[in-house]
């Protein structure tokens, strides 16, 4: 099993704005890649570490952490100014180490189009001309600029994160349903089915909740378009590694033996190119 979507972190090293406040606090601690590997057992063979503040600094960390793993973190989704005149330059450097995509959190922009600048628009273009992955980070604010900037780049992979955060808990359907059909419609864009624990009531969720939104993405996506994510430890907050191990293990029981194996590695290890 590969594991598309984890991460680590340490209060003690930097900030996590996004951490804030008593709700957060259960996860507000450090986590490494010793804890990953008690949390996640032997049924996971390999990893994808991805980025949690906009820091370079983070990126390199987590590219020597990779380096130091004996394997388990096969490929790291860093973060990286797409904004700056030098991103090319700059992906070049980073990807000395597994690099295998580029993360922002494009969710906690204030303005939803974000993505649609100019700017951004160039530096994803040197990602895509580069090879490299796109995870989008998005919320219902975000997501129509999303579906224009999928629709303008033909030459970059995206990934969507979480399926998009469709807020489960308030039941949200639409407009997050047609939306996830729209973006399936794009041939370069896959989706990870990770995140919906704490898109739903971290005190009361169950599998059948979260099965409709499960059961559309794989409707929509197909299964060798899906991939598995933890989001561990961001997951704590509503259940443990082996409840989300469980989860998707029951939300995939209607699938082939091969569509699960996409899911639950072979999507992954073709987009982020995994070794």
């Amino acid at each position: 099993m590969v594991d598309a979507h984890h991460h680590l972190w340490d209060p003690a090293v930097r900030p996590y704005p996004w951490m804030a406040g008593a709700a957060l606090a259960p996860i507000r601690r450090a986590y490494t890649v010793a804890d990953l590997r008690a949390a996640a057992g032997d049924q996971v063979g390999a990893t994808v570490l991805v980025q949690t503040v906009s820091s370079v600094a983070e990126t390199e960390e987590f590219l020597a952490t990779a380096a130091t793993s004996g394997g388990l973190v096969a490929g790291v989704v860093g973060w990286l100014d797409l904004t700056g005149t030098d991103v090319g330059t700059e992906i070049d450097r980073l990807r000395a180490g597994p690099l295998v995509g580029v993360r922002h959190q494009v969710e906690d922009e204030p303005a939803p189009d974000w993505l649609l600048r100019d700017d951004v628009t160039r530096g994803l273009a040197a990602l895509g001309a580069r090879g490299l992955a796109y995870d989008l980070l998005v919320r219902a604010p975000q997501r129509a600029a999303a579906l224009a900037t999928v629709r303008r780049h033909d030459d970059v992979r995206f990934v969507v994160d979480h399926a998009g955060k469709p807020a489960i808990a308030a039941g949200e359907w639409e407009p997050w349903a047609s939306w996830i059909v729209a973006m399936a419609g794009c041939e370069d864009v896959v989706c990870k089915l990770s995140g919906l624990v704490t898109e739903a009531d971290w005190d009361d969720w169950d599998t059948a909740r979260i099965r409709p939104y499960a059961e559309h993405v794989l409707a929509t996506f197909g299964a060798d378009r899906v991939m598995f994510g933890s989001d561990w430890p961001v997951c704590e907050l509503a259940g443990d590694y082996r409840d989300v191990l469980t989860l998707t293990d029951e939300l995939l029981a209607g699938c082939t033996a091969t569509e699960r194996a996409a899911v639950l590695g072979g999507t992954a290890r073709r987009v982020y190119a995994l070794p």
